[in-house]
């Protein structure tokens, strides 16, 4: 794959060699169109990805070649030149049309799109884009031929993106439907370029290679390879101001916004070719009216029929209280107030108050449209539980925005010997927490910490460096829940992230740079943390759910060993860290392999499809956030979402105004985080009571036979000598919507008129009466 150009002393100089010429001085009209044989634009270009005129081996043709085109852009930003076009064509698809003239002093023509444009220079391959080096100022500006229409792209069947617009390098083109041109990553900064872009991609967006299948597979490698070449960056000419889109000025939180998997129509450009991407310069802009949502924004989630209880899973984006403007306490991590207000202190969530109450709004917004009864949370801050602190700030707002208190919800608090110094939850800056409504759920005993692995050792890296690793993980909460008299353990985790590097990445050489195994940094210490969390749980008997940020796609290391994985010859193992201990108790000191999974059952994958996700990260999505069941709470479940209110939006309307400008933002779910919310949808109906009443009617009159006062709603009356039972299916019971602690009076009446008591009893004790016409007895 090449890579971008970084500009040292060494590569300025090769630079040199490769960029055509362009004179500093004012440009002469010393040059004329006709006065040197043109060659076609489409001959410089050719039918492959090299242009025929350069040789194999090097970056410049041998010649100087004079052309001649029609202008469709002149552009000063990311490439300094003038875009000209052969007007006829020679009718080849293979061919390219259109050609890019390296020109610094272009404005010095006063160029216009439909000018005429005559250069003479040699042909460059310049790291892949093929353009013309004007020679000497050989340039000139010719008559007028008026403005070209833009080539709609078409990408064929069984072909690459990359293949399709290698058709349309130096062209002016345009998106239609039938481009099928979708966002795969949304508007932001794109670290080789510098500068804010977007990605799109054919006809659907794309996902980790590590979502799909397990790393280093050739199925992954493959995925990898073709995500790879099916990318096209969207740019601006200059650089994007903060918090705009500069082809789409109606870019607004309610209604003009972009989400991943959306088809982008009628936006036209130039095709460029620069950091091993092909590039198209917008020269136009579009209105909301040429974005097509592919799934649209839903303002709730789906309501799931038969659901008696929701759970639910969400990473709340740093949610931070310490700050002097928001008056929290200190988290764990923080010296004083200062280093909670510093740029890069103790405080990683919001400064000001504006910010917060924004973030807070927002957040509260989406978990009152969740509407769940137990809610898994990460990210919060580790400040405590008092007054002020994040979870309290977060479970006081968030009730006021119920009138029932019967939809209000309490914190998890564990016990003072969980307690780090007796007030936090661990040692990091965040922490995980836990939601609940007690008129739904109770707790059945008292918060449990289940410890995670530290790493402390050792290593060399491939250039004889050698550095001491000392790594740490977040605690994960283990709470057990009563629902109708049965058990449900739930565990909120927050697993390492992929960002920074651990021992397995500096000895391997991979500490900064992407891992071999696309599954990021300090994998082996995620699987680590997995094999921690299913030695705890295999303890625990009853319904188990696993929720959290594992920051694993589904098919990783770590999530395999949470569910089916089993270790067998001849495949790549799974492995654990090596140093690494628990509490001071040694864990592994050397890597270890994997034998064998918990068994539980990814409850995304399983109910949405491999390609379920709620996450984005460089143009691919993927699920980090997971809901893993034990096999007796899958038998449970009646639906799974991922609320789609995030991972496909726009970090522009986030709560953070870092560099958005003066970007207007909104109160709405979506953008409330990074991370999709995971809702899962459980059946524990109400124990249903054994109900067994049998009446004889032993006299010579007809009754009605009545349960607490209620008279059977078909078929009420009894004749003589009948005998007749009602259990849990007879309509009668039903209506009285029995508990098991409830009890049932029987009474019939003689006639229709004449009420007989008969007794009362436990509504699940088995009941005998017998009616004589003098008395009605119960047994």
């Amino acid at each position: 794959m090449k890579k971008p150009l970084m500009w040292s002393p060494l590569a300025l100089m090769m630079a040199g060699l490769a960029m055509p010429a362009a004179a500093k001085a004012p440009l002469e009209q010393t040059y004329q169109c006709g006065m040197t044989p043109t060659t076609p634009i489409y001959a410089i270009q050719g039918d492959g990805e090299r242009s025929p005129l350069v040789p194999a081996d090097k970056y410049s043709s041998d010649k100087t070649y004079a052309v001649q085109g029609v202008v469709t852009a002149v552009t000063q930003g990311l490439y300094k030149g003038v875009w000209i076009q052969d007007p006829q064509g020679d009718g080849n698809r293979a061919t390219s049309d259109g050609l890019f003239v390296y020109l610094r002093d272009a404005d010095a023509l006063n160029l216009q799109p439909g000018d005429t444009l005559c250069a003479s220079g040699k042909v460059k391959e310049y790291y892949g884009h093929t353009q013309l080096g004007v020679t000497d100022n050989q340039v000139a500006k010719g008559p007028y031929y008026g403005p070209l229409a833009p080539t709609a792209i078409r990408v064929d069947h069984g072909e690459s993106l990359k293949d399709a617009l290698e058709r349309y390098e130096g062209m002016y083109v345009t998106m239609d439907a039938d481009s099928e041109l979708v966002i795969t990553r949304n508007f932001g900064f794109d670290y080789d370029a510098f500068r804010n872009n977007m990605v799109l991609t054919h006809r659907t967006p794309l996902f980790k290679p590590t979502q799909l299948y397990p790393a280093l597979t050739d199925e992954a490698k493959a995925l990898a390879a073709n995500n790879a070449a099916n990318q096209l960056y969207i740019e601006s000419d200059q650089k994007a101001k903060d918090g705009q889109i500069p082809y789409f000025p109606g870019l607004d939180a309610e209604q003009g916004y972009l989400r991943i998997g959306d088809r982008i129509e009628h936006l036209s450009g130039v095709m460029g070719f620069s950091y091993d991407q092909y590039r198209l310069v917008a020269t136009n802009t579009i209105t909301a009216g040429d974005i097509v949502h592919r799934h649209d924004r839903q303002d709730a989630p789906a309501t799931v029929p038969n659901t008696d209880i929701k759970v639910a899973s969400f990473n709340v984006l740093n949610y931070f209280t310490s700050a002097s403007a928001i008056g929290g306490p200190l988290n764990v991590t923080c010296k004083d107030r200062d280093h909670a207000d510093a740029k890069r202190g103790c405080n990683r969530g919001a400064k000001t108050a504006a910010e917060f109450e924004l973030q807070r709004t927002k957040i509260v917004n989406a978990l009152r449209a969740m509407d769940a009864d137990i809610v898994g949370l990460m990210e919060l801050e580790n400040n405590g539980f008092e007054a002020g602190s994040a979870i309290a700030d977060l479970v006081t707002h968030l009730n006021a925005e119920f009138a029932d208190p019967a939809d209000h919800y309490q914190f998890v608090e564990p016990s003072d010997a969980v307690k780090n110094q007796g007030a936090f939850f661990g040692s990091d800056a965040i922490m995980v927490g836990m939601i609940y409504r007690p008129a739904k759920v109770s707790l059945a005993g008292d918060a449990q910490a289940v410890a995670m692995p530290e790493q402390y050792i050792s290593g060399e890296n491939p250039e004889g460096e050698t550095r001491e690793l000392n790594k740490y993980q977040r605690d994960s909460l283990l709470q057990a829940f009563s629902i109708n008299g049965e058990p449900l353990h739930i565990v909120v985790n927050h697993f390492k992230s992929k960002g920074s590097g651990c021992y397995e990445d500096w000895i391997a050489g991979e500490f900064e740079t992407d891992t071999a195994d696309l599954q990021g940094h300090c994998n082996a210490f995620r699987v680590s943390a997995a094999v921690t969390l299913r030695d705890r749980l295999q303890q625990l008997d009853g319904d188990v759910l696993i929720l959290g940020d594992l920051n694993a796609y589904a098919k990783e290391d770590p999530v395999r060993v949470l569910t089916d994985y089993q270790r067998q010859p001849n495949q790549r193992d799974i492995m654990t860290a090596a140093g690494t201990e628990i509490r001071g108790v040694p864990m592994h000191p050397t890597a270890q392999a994997v034998e064998k999974g918990l068994g539980y059952i990814n409850l995304a994958t399983a109910r949405l499809g491999d390609k379920a996700y709620s996450y984005s990260y460089s143009g691919e999505l993927g699920s980090l956030d997971h809901a893993i069941a034990s096999a007796s709470l899958a038998e449970k479940v009646v639906g799974v979402e991922d609320w789609h209110i995030n991972s496909v939006e726009s970090t522009l309307f986030e709560y953070s105004r870092q560099y958005t400008g003066d970007l207007v933002k909104s109160t709405n779910p979506f953008s409330s985080s990074d991370h999709d919310p995971v809702i899962v949808s459980l059946a524990y109906p109400d124990p249903v009571v054994p109900v067994s009443v049998t009446i004889n009617n032993r006299s010579i009159l007809p009754i009605i036979p009545m349960l607490n006062g209620q008279k059977s709603p078909d078929h009420a009356w009894m004749k003589w000598r009948s005998q007749r039972t009602f259990d849990t299916q007879s309509p009668l019971v039903q209506g009285l919507k029995l508990d098991k602690d409830d009890r049932i009076e029987v009474t019939v009446k003689a006639l229709g008129l004449i009420p007989v008591h008969c007794g009362s009893a436990p509504a699940s004790q088995p009941m005998s009466v017998r009616y004589t016409g003098f008395r009605c007895q119960l047994r």
